[in-house]
């Protein structure tokens, strides 16, 4: 999904206020773990991932890999916290898409 730079911002000052519910450790980042990602994502629509130091991953490395494996858009990297967003498919959690600024292109 292409963010605009003002959706970008609100979702970023929207994260502001969450913690990381998962962690990206020694054993690294799966194909299976991006897919618990984006079920957790059907009904949160933002959340933070954080890198621990005893991974070989940077936060760079693994935003590329997040995106390449799924829908998800990372929309913010500060140090070894990404914050994630994908809109929900059910009306009931769209929290965030559902406020988003509206983009000039729509």
């Amino acid at each position: 999904m292409n963010l605009t730079g003002k959706q970008k911002r609100f979702l970023r000052s929207e994260a502001n206020r969450l913690t990381p519910i998962f962690q990206i450790g020694k054993n690294g980042l799966t194909v299976e773990m991006v897919q618990e990602f984006e079920d957790s994502l059907e009904n949160k629509e933002l959340m933070k991932v954080q890198l621990l130091q005893n991974t070989d991953w940077t936060a760079t490395e693994a935003v590329e890999f997040i995106e390449e494996n799924s829908d998800i858009t990372v929309v913010q990297k500060i140090g070894r916290v990404l914050v994630l967003f994908k809109p929900s498919d059910k009306e009931k959690y769209q929290r965030y898409s559902s406020r988003l600024p509206k983009s000039n292109h729509s």
